[in-house]
């Protein structure tokens, strides 16, 4: 059941993607690359703590499969989630606050870094421990099921999306989760972001199998493979699986092959990698890659792409100065949170 998608990069895609689309995903990947590039400097200013995992080079995997989700649908992230969240929806001034640890955050400053999360926007967090998102995935998409069957609510089937990494995919919440999916039909699409390497284990060395989208058989769901440098290969792919998934034939495991163009975290000195190997990468940088696309393959003016160069500048900027500007969480308020608070 496993098959290759064609890399529309390849070819002109005018007559199938409209031009404010190919601009609201360009700038959807541009808004996450210069988040977190202002990340890296505010950690190294010491205004961030603890680990921060930077999402830089991988954006086209983002853009690709969360742009193609509705309000109503959700997203399961990993320790990596920043960038998740902002093509979900939430506000990169919400973001930002939340690595300052203010009170304003969207985690109300409490999650941080590896705790992004947004009920408002159906983001269902970042976690620390790989392979922890998969289940409450499985949880999502069950509710979306029962609601229809036992609740009897004949909306539209919401789907779940849930990222991880090649090495979760080792893991066995990964396999066990994979067969419930299957065995219930539930609507969830699980993305392996394969960036080729586990913290400092190279995938090909971790793995009997290094081609994870063919784990699908075993399960009987559809493996694809697909150029997770790539935003319209990704898209493409993201819209298959999420019309499968919302007609309630079941799940998909997506394969996106890219690459983090930084360190494990931000406390990595990145010394494993090999400078040809990082250099071949990002040689294949997805925003450059697209950006040459709409201006060589499309009738979008270069005038258009340097604006939203400029207007994302300035939301970065804001979301700066918000959560500079934003007050620390409180002590009186160490335990707040943890439980539902009476709405009067």
């Amino acid at each position: 059941m496993s098959k290759k998608v064609v890399l529309p990069l390849t070819k002109s895609h005018n007559d199938i993607v409209d031009t404010n689309i190919l601009l609201n995903l360009y700038e959807d990947m541009l808004l996450g690359r210069s988040f977190e590039d202002m990340c890296a400097q505010m950690y190294y200013r010491g205004k961030m703590f603890g680990f921060v995992h930077l999402y830089n080079g991988q954006e086209a995997v983002s853009t690709g499969i969360i742009k193609t989700l509705s309000a109503q649908d959700y997203v399961c992230s990993t320790y990596r989630d920043h960038v998740h969240a902002l093509s979900k929806g939430v506000p990169p001034r919400l973001v930002m606050a939340e690595l300052f640890g203010k009170e304003t955050g969207c985690s109300r400053g409490r999650g941080g870094s590896m705790h992004v999360f947004s009920a408002q926007h159906n983001f269902l967090g970042g976690f620390a421990f790989i392979g922890e998102g998969i289940p409450v995935a499985i949880g999502s998409a069950f509710q979306s099921i029962y609601k229809k069957q036992v609740l009897h609510d004949y909306s539209d089937l919401s789907v779940t999306v849930c990222f991880f990494g090649d090495g979760t995919s080792n893991n066995g919440q990964f396999f066990e989760c994979l067969n419930m999916a299957v065995l219930w039909k539930l609507p969830v699409i699980f993305v392996v972001e394969n960036n080729q390497w586990a913290i400092g284990m190279a995938h090909n060395r971790s793995t009997s199998l290094p081609e994870i989208h063919k784990k699908a058989q075993a399960f009987g769901l559809p493996g694809v493979e697909i150029d997770g440098m790539d935003v319209l290969a990704v898209r493409e792919a993201a819209q298959t699986a999420v019309q499968r998934a919302r007609e309630g034939k079941g799940p998909t495991l997506i394969e996106a092959l890219t690459y983090r163009f930084r360190g494990h975290s931000l406390a990595d000195p990145d010394e494993l990698r090999s400078n040809k190997e990082k250099e071949a990468w990002i040689a294949r940088d997805p925003i450059k890659r697209f950006r040459n696309f709409l201006i060589n393959n499309t009738q979008v003016e270069k005038s258009l792409i340097d604006n939203i160069n400029v207007k994302v500048k300035s939301i970065i900027d804001e979301a700066i100065d918000f959560a500079i500007d934003s007050p620390e969480p409180q002590v009186k308020d160490l335990k707040r949170y943890l439980f539902v608070e009476d709405e009067d």
